[in-house]
């Protein structure tokens, strides 16, 4: 199966709403552009896979937009898990190193009570990441996973 890009995601200020866009471009300096959360660091990038956020959404037995999670980019295609540690992900020019799993916090629990046990396993919340090398990404791109 082809390992696509469906969505991207930001906020612009912390604790704000998550808004999706179509592109961006995502540098080394500034992670997601607009983000408010894009400084350098481990966590710089979130991904999340959709086949793992249904199975978190069908062990709820609910319907959530993905952006609950607040993560960055999401995927389509790829269980994510701890085998990708150290790898890279790659979509058009932009590399991202994946660092490790982003741990679901409490506040998925404001969202829908049970979402952060549901998110636990099986790192169901998602990959941290670097960016290594800056790019423009859109909605639909194919992702590579090297390393």
């Amino acid at each position: 199966m082809t390992i696509q890009l469906l969505d991207i995601a930001f906020r612009t200020k912390p604790r704000g709403p998550m808004q999706t866009c179509q592109e961006s471009v995502l540098t080394r300096v500034a992670g997601v552009s607009g983000d408010a959360r894009g400084k350098p660091g481990k966590r710089q990038v979130t991904v999340l896979s959709i086949e793992q956020w249904q199975m978190a959404c069908a062990e709820l037995d609910v319907h959530l937009p993905w952006t609950i999670r607040r993560a960055n980019l999401l995927i389509q295609g790829l269980i994510l898990g701890p085998s990708l540690v150290g790898k890279q992900i790659k979509i058009g020019r932009l590399i991202l190193l994946i660092n490790g799993e982003t741990d679901p916090c409490a506040k998925m629990d404001t969202q829908q009570p049970g979402l952060t046990q549901a998110l636990t396993p099986h790192w169901r919340g998602g990959l941290c990441c670097t960016v290594i090398c800056d790019g423009r990404i859109s909605q639909g791109q194919s992702v590579t996973i090297a390393g």
